[in-house]
């Protein structure tokens, strides 16, 4: 049975916004890219998806950790979930339709972690009960307003993990109480 895991950068007041975040440094982003190299698959909502298709195409500026790190993402299988959107991109499959049976039967038939990505996907899979982990990269800026790491109300969790990633980056791992 595959493991769903919500895990999103955020600042220390609780906001997802990548442009504001900055990109990672190098001990960090070495740190993503084995943790995409582990994976079973990637689930996104739309927005993210949008955001994360930067790595279908190579781009001349790039250095070598970024083209590691495009080589694993495209790798790797891809479920986006959308309505609006009519075609996902290489190794993507759109779900559009019936997302939770979609999801429940990835969750069944699949082993190892899955990513999810997007808070709104989350939260509608949180609803649900699909995910099994939680997992905060909290950066040390204060945003003040953006879209919040948690997009609703959420039960009780429970801290299974602390640990210092790279120089300055807390990553909390949570699981449902």
């Amino acid at each position: 049975m595959a493991k769903f895991v919500f895990a999103l950068n955020q600042s220390l007041d609780g906001y997802i916004d990548h442009r504001a975040l900055g990109p990672p440094d190098p001990s960090l982003f070495h740190h993503f890219i084995e943790l995409a190299r582990s994976l079973t698959g990637m689930v996104y909502g739309r927005g993210m998806y949008e955001v994360m298709r930067y790595w279908d195409d190579d781009h001349p500026d790039w250095d070598e950790d970024s083209r590691d790190y495009a080589a694993v993402w495209r790798s790797q299988p891809k479920w986006v979930v959308s309505r609006s959107l009519k075609s996902v991109g290489p190794n993507a499959t759109l779900v559009a339709d019936d997302i939770e049976a979609v999801i429940r039967k990835l969750k069944a038939d699949l082993t190892g972690e899955i990513d999810v990505a997007g808070s709104g996907l989350a939260q509608s899979l949180t609803d649900l009960g699909l995910i099994d982990e939680y997992r905060l990269y909290i950066h040390p800026i204060v945003l003040g307003h953006g879209k919040p790491f948690f997009a609703g109300p959420r039960s009780r969790l429970r801290l299974v993990a602390n640990d210092l990633i790279g120089k300055d980056v807390i990553r909390l791992t949570y699981v449902p109480a």
